[in-house]
């Protein structure tokens, strides 16, 4: 994915639940294209911050026994206002079902002002590099070495380690 849209998680509770924020911020690349003279978080990009926060939930919840996790079905999206820059949207998933490699979602988006953006219903799958080799090996431990450090980021354990720097 080329954006990464949850700036921070704010709570988490393995196998349940998770809120997490994204920080709509003027200087945002893809707001440069849609709509210029009225810049708003597409919708579509909205759901993705659904989906990245219930693929920090699951990766959590596993112990991150899936390196990659791919989006395999939505159900009931529905928009409500919209999502404009200055503004942060609270993100909150809770997790349905588990079966296998894949995980049912409900999530809402919320703006600052309590206003629904986004809500869904989606399914999850998890897979795994290490069993296509050697080269699937090195590229799955890359992988999660890349999202515990990055779970670290939007938890704000870096910081806490650092002394709050």
């Amino acid at each position: 994915m080329r954006f990464h849209l949850i700036d921070r998680i704010e709570t988490w509770e393995s196998g349940k639940s998770l809120k997490a924020s994204k920080f709509l911020a003027l200087g945002e690349e893809y707001l440069a294209d849609h709509f210029p003279k009225f810049p708003i978080m597409p919708g579509v990009l909205m759901l993705q911050a659904c989906v990245e926060a219930a693929s920090w939930l699951w990766r959590a919840t596993t112990n991150y026994q899936h390196s990659v996790i791919v989006l395999r079905e939505v159900k009931m999206v529905k928009y409500g206002t919209f999502m404009q820059p200055g503004r942060r949207m609270e993100v909150t998933v809770d997790l349905t079902k588990t079966e296998g490699d894949t995980a049912t979602f409900k999530a809402k988006g919320l703006n600052d002002a309590g206003e629904q953006t986004v809500a869904a219903q989606f399914v999850l799958r998890g897979y795994g590099l290490a069993d296509r080799g050697p080269a699937g090996v090195a590229a799955e431990a890359k992988l999660l070495a890349h999202w515990k450090s990055h779970w670290a980021l939007l938890r704000g354990e870096l910081l806490q380690a650092s002394g709050g720097r």
